[in-house]
């Protein structure tokens, strides 16, 4: 039984907390915030212990992974002090907001040989996971197009986007790792972006509306597609495009019931409409995958490399919306 700690008792890191909880292969020891009222209701509701600091969570022997939730701005410290501990990591993504500290902080851990798994959870999502398969095994040949959809219901809240990183880094960066998944390395960048929703994401210097190409290694090209506004609900819907066919992955719903009438035909349920609804057995693979690689000694994927490699594209991505040109990656 591989006991745990999360360390975040926000919205997510309650999510993860709970998953830790229920897990087979695991237990939720403690949790840790620094708003210690959420770290106790959390561990309250949980049956785990809130730990009255981070040193409580490294010098205990009995926890020998943690996950990482916390604020993207203390993700590499947490990281580099969780290694020093000795503890598996997941953490969520990003790596960190700056792609030079991201490096610095693999330099600073991989003498320790570390146990790093960065939380792109939809590489866990069983429709994902089954293209992904499928287009391995070669169903519709060699990858020609990929198209990558990724819309929001709704913007965030303005002090979540000063924060943020933007939209590349926060919201396109699952998308970037989902391109790499599919396609391998990418070679080359050009990204579009707008301001078609918010005003105010425009005013803190922010894009909310963006479509993007890739040029992978292999050839393959990948379109990505993002927007902070989807009134039809959360729109996540992958394509693979090939020589002898496509595989597409659409968007879930509460139920599969079709209604028809004189007044309406195929009427369906909303798109599910957050991402923890959308995503909920994503999230329970990820972790399942993470206390299978920590318990046999199996190689963590994604890696701190995929997150790396993820912000690498963002950056690049960044630098074509500034320059208006393809930027090469080296």
């Amino acid at each position: 039984m591989l006991g745990m700690a999360v360390l975040g008792c926000g919205r997510i890191g309650r999510l993860h907390a709970a998953n830790v909880a229920r897990h087979t292969g695991a237990r939720l020891l403690k949790v840790y915030d620094l708003a210690a009222a959420a770290a106790a209701a959390t561990a309250a509701e949980l049956g785990a212990l809130a730990a009255a600091s981070l040193d409580e969570v490294w010098s205990d022997r009995a926890i020998a992974a943690v996950l990482i939730a916390t604020p993207t701005a203390t993700h590499v410290p947490l990281i580099t002090q969780a290694v020093a501990a000795g503890k598996a990591v997941l953490c969520e993504k990003p790596v960190d907001l700056d792609l030079g500290r991201a490096r610095q902080c693999w330099q600073e851990i991989a003498p320790r040989t570390p146990r790093v798994m960065i939380g792109f959870n939809r590489r866990f999502d069983p429709s994902y996971y089954s293209l992904r398969e499928r287009l391995q095994r070669g169903e519709v040949g060699r990858l020609e197009i990929a198209v990558i959809t990724n819309r929001d219901p709704a913007p965030p809240p303005a002090d979540y986007i000063a924060g943020s990183g933007g939209l590349f880094r926060d919201m396109t960066i699952h998308d970037f790792d989902m391109a790499r998944y599919l396609a391998g390395d990418i070679a080359r960048v050009h990204a579009f972006g707008a301001n078609l929703v918010d005003a105010e994401i425009g005013r803190q210097g922010d894009i909310d509306t963006c479509a993007i190409s890739l040029e992978a290694r292999s050839g393959a090209l990948v379109q990505i597609n993002n927007s902070r506004r989807s009134v039809y609900g959360y729109d996540q819907r992958i394509e693979a495009f090939g020589a002898t066919g496509m595989l597409q992955a659409g968007n879930r719903r509460a139920t599969s019931v079709e209604s028809w009438s004189a007044a309406r035909t195929a009427a369906r349920d909303p798109v599910l409409y957050s991402f923890i609804e959308r995503y909920n057995e994503a999230y329970r693979g990820e972790l399942d995958a993470f206390v299978s690689a920590v318990e046999e000694g199996r190689p963590m994927s994604p890696s701190f490399t995929d997150g790396i490699e993820a912000l690498n594209l963002a950056v690049a991505a960044a630098e074509s919306l500034r320059s208006g040109a393809a930027v090469t990656l080296r």
